[in-house]
């Protein structure tokens, strides 16, 4: 094949092939709006944040409630000042069962540390109305 034969099949395919390139890579103004960033999910990140912590009320209503329908509580000795083991009877075992059923009922992980300090339903109530991923 000659070489002007080979230059006139070339100038042929280019046009298909920048054609082919374009779509694939979009146009100027799509590329462009691609790599603009997206505000939406932040503002309604933001907006979720203003509202990331549970009200204290409810909070508190839902630990008294964890804390009567545990099994070695008696209901009538649950207020929001009672210790667990002094007021409510409860071992250190159940105490870290309570904690776990506080963790199940607000989808949180309370780390070992802070659960030590959680002795009282009030500690329970502060820490888990202070926290950011209680839901």
């Amino acid at each position: 094949m000659s070489s002007l034969r080979l230059l006139n099949s070339a100038r042929l395919l280019r046009p298909a092939a920048t054609s082919a390139a374009r779509v694939a890579m979009g146009s100027p103004a799509t590329r462009l709006a691609a790599m603009r960033p997206t505000f939406a999910p932040l503002a309604l990140h933001q907006r979720g944040m203003a509202s990331a912590f549970l009200p204290k009320e409810e909070v508190q209503e839902r630990v008294i409630s964890v804390v009567k329908n545990f099994q070695n509580v008696d209901p009538a000795k649950v207020t929001p000042e009672a210790h667990f083991t002094n007021d409510l009877g409860l071992d250190s075992l159940d105490t870290v069962e309570v904690v776990m059923a506080f963790e199940d009922e607000f989808a949180v992980e309370i780390p070992d540390a802070e659960a030590e300090k959680i002795s009282t339903v009030g500690n329970a109530v502060e820490y888990i109305a202070s926290h950011p991923q209680a839901k």
